[in-house]
């Protein structure tokens, strides 16, 4: 799919919002960052490897939700071992620590170990030990410094990790003995215990297999790897050749990651870009062949930029009354005034650049600017914005379309 509109129009909301339906691994990208095999830069097929670190860890999540109550008990019994004396070996004296003297029966004091440790569990669980210190080794990865050199480079970025993995397998890992809190020593022995239950063979399979059955890939900007004039110079001088690299891998190639093969014949692409130095048509042929199915979209009005500031879970009018509350002011738009910034928002992106729904940022920071300043020390306890204050917070900037353009 190829999606062309302005900035600021939900290009990538919508590609995002369809990974979250479809629970798919998702990657966004800028076109603009891949170079020309031979140029310093990323190398195309590094999107693919990218992908699959997503859907390596996507997996590994719903793996640990698996595990989790399992690896709580495991943790929780390291801990007892840890907070209580180990249990009496058979046929040995019972440790005196928990009470049992010289003459009691064996199995009498292993009922008390076990009672005490029963003991200890449950308040372990109602959080008493909470301010108790344990002992216990931490296992730490070597650090390889001298790999750091690498990580910028074009082709080689997964020269690193494997490297990583190579000189983990030689240098074992070191245990340093820390002194924790019982709630931390809880923590780290619950990841291991997560690390040991997940089967990591397992997961790399079902990652491989989501991401060439349900992978999402979002190439942004797509439209500035486009040669315009010609191009052949300059910094256009490798545009051409990242678009004849994209095209296996858009049409279908199989890719060496870390993690195995992995093929792209049914990952979805998504490209997105603005088109307004350059048209669709200024892509290679064989690149436009690649993305059949075209989808145009227009400028957002006045009518979306109300819904956009009233209708979202998380939008923007939330997030401004949920500040101000943490200054204990209670802040109340009218309907009138947001019809009036949704109108505003949309009047500078005619008069100025068109830069969509990103407007109503400039201009809310704007309108709340002084209250944002002042109401802590004004005492009044609520707030309310009209039409009539927003257009007096904005009057001038909206009259001047050359101080608009620095302001707004």
């Amino acid at each position: 799919i190829i999606m062309i509109g302005p900035t600021g129009v939900g290009k990538t909301e919508i590609a995002r919002r369809l990974a979250n339906l479809a629970h798919s691994p998702f990657l966004k990208v800028e076109a603009s960052k891949f170079t020309e095999i031979g140029y310093v830069g990323r190398d195309v097929e590094s999107m693919i490897r990218d992908l699959v670190e997503l859907a390596v860890n996507m997996v590994k999540k719903e793996e640990r939700h698996e595990v989790e109550k399992k690896a709580r008990e495991m943790a929780e019994e390291k801990l007892l071992d840890l907070l209580l004396p180990s249990m009496p070996p058979p046929g040995g004296r019972p440790p005196i620590e928990l009470g049992a003297g010289a003459g009691v029966p064996v199995s009498a004091a292993t009922q008390e170990t076990e009672s005490t440790r029963d003991r200890f569990r449950k308040m372990l669980r109602e959080g008493k030990l909470d301010d108790r210190d344990v002992e216990m080794e931490v296992t730490q990865a070597p650090s390889m410094p001298m790999i750091e050199v690498f990580s910028n480079t074009g082709g080689i970025e997964d020269m690193e990790s494997n490297l990583r993995d190579a000189f983990g397998k030689i240098f074992p890992r070191k245990g340093r003995v820390l002194k924790l809190k019982v709630p931390d020593a809880f923590k780290i022995l619950q990841g291991e215990a997560v690390e040991d239950l997940i089967d990591m063979d397992k997961v790399t399979h079902k990652a491989i297999i989501k991401t060439e059955q349900s992978g999402i890939i979002f190439l942004d900007e797509i439209d500035k790897i486009a040669s315009r004039q010609g191009g052949g110079h300059g910094p256009e001088v490798s545009r051409e050749g990242v678009q004849r690299d994209l095209l296996p891998i858009v049409e279908g190639a199989t890719v060496t990651t870390k993690h195995g093969m992995v093929k792209t014949d049914h990952i979805l692409f998504i490209a997105s870009g603005a088109f307004h130095l350059c048209k669709p048509s200024d892509l290679v042929p064989e690149l436009q062949g690649r993305f059949p199915i075209r989808v145009e979209l227009h400028a957002l009005g006045e009518e979306e930029f109300f819904r956009i500031l009233s209708e979202p879970e998380n939008a923007l009018l939330k997030q401004y009354v949920a500040l101000m509350k943490t200054e204990g002011i209670d802040l109340i738009f009218s309907d009138d005034a947001v019809h009036e910034m949704a109108r505003l928002a949309a009047d500078v992106n005619q008069k100025t650049e068109d830069i969509g729904a990103r407007r109503l940022h400039t201009i809310l920071e704007k309108v709340l600017e002084e209250l944002s300043f002042e109401a802590p020390d004004s005492g009044d306890k609520t707030f309310t914005i009209t039409a009539d204050y927003v257009r007096k917070q904005l009057i001038e900037i909206t009259q001047d379309e050359d101080l608009s353009r620095f302001i707004l």
